[in-house]
């Protein structure tokens, strides 16, 4: 057996329940003992890294409910590379399917907006083209891109996730009264969309109204301008918009396309 092969089989014995040994280098009590220190440890690594990546699916579940449910998804979903910073990707679905979680349905886009704040930090970093601002006034519209800073995303939910995400940032009476505004969008299901940007280092969320998310929506498609304006429709203030995503640093730059 090469050293691969050896690998493969260490990391399905880790992934399994049991403590099967089979074809490892080390067999007997000695080699069961350290493939279960392996797996604890591996479950303590798990633990730490979706805990810091989904800070509000854990609070939301919980310090204890959480911990298990990241050993179970680390079973089910086994890290693949080194960086575990860019683990976590299949929590998302793999909640919305988990049918033990089956009651709280907002979950799972509490894990995408989570994890929507994590990819946006890490990023690459860029800056305003305020130079590309003024192909606003020289240039034919349909022939203009608006594009988004990278890392830039936009969720829609059925869920109040943008209620439920700020309620976990508060303390105190504060958190009472958000908490209050939570059960009471839960239970009119009310849903609600968000841009995820950065602000400095830091992600943040902002609420979008329909009309916004359906322009952001278009703008991340790479529609051009124009026709973005037109899909808006005229009562869509393009000139608030704009002022709105210079000085939340949304936008990048303006660019002319050919195509």
């Amino acid at each position: 057996m090469n050293e691969a092969q050896r690998q493969q089989r260490l990391l399905a014995a880790l992934g399994g329940g049991g403590s099967s040994v089979a074809g490892l280098r080390e067999s007997g009590a000695r080699a069961a003992r350290g493939l279960e220190a392996y797996r604890a440890n591996a479950e303590a690594i798990a633990e730490r890294a979706l805990g810091s990546a989904f800070a509000t699916v854990r609070a939301m579940l919980g310090e204890d409910d959480f911990a298990q449910l990241a050993r179970e998804f680390w079973r089910a979903h086994p890290p693949l590379r080194g960086d575990l910073g860019e683990w976590g990707d299949a929590l998302p679905d793999w909640l919305a399917a988990h049918a033990g979680l089956a009651p709280w349905p907002w979950l799972a886009d509490g894990a995408r907006l989570d994890l929507a704040l994590q990819r946006c930090e890490r990023a690459a970093d860029a800056v305003l083209d305020a130079a590309s601002l003024a192909l606003l006034e020289t240039d034919d519209p349909a022939r203009l891109r608006l594009e988004l800073m990278p890392g830039t995303a936009l969720l829609r939910s059925r869920w109040p996730i943008a209620t439920i995400h700020r309620a976990h940032q508060l303390d105190g009476e504060d958190a009472e009264r958000a908490f209050a505004a939570v059960r009471e969008a839960i239970a009119g299901q009310r849903s609600e969309s968000v841009l995820v940007a950065r602000r400095g280092w830091r992600a943040v969320v902002h609420a979008l109204d329909r009309r916004t998310a359906d322009w952001t929506q278009d703008l991340l498609a790479g529609v051009k301008l124009a026709a973005a304006l037109a899909r808006a429709g005229p009562a869509f203030d393009f000139a608030a918009w704009l002022a709105d995503a210079v000085r939340e640093c949304w936008l990048k730059d303006v660019a002319v396309s050919n195509d």
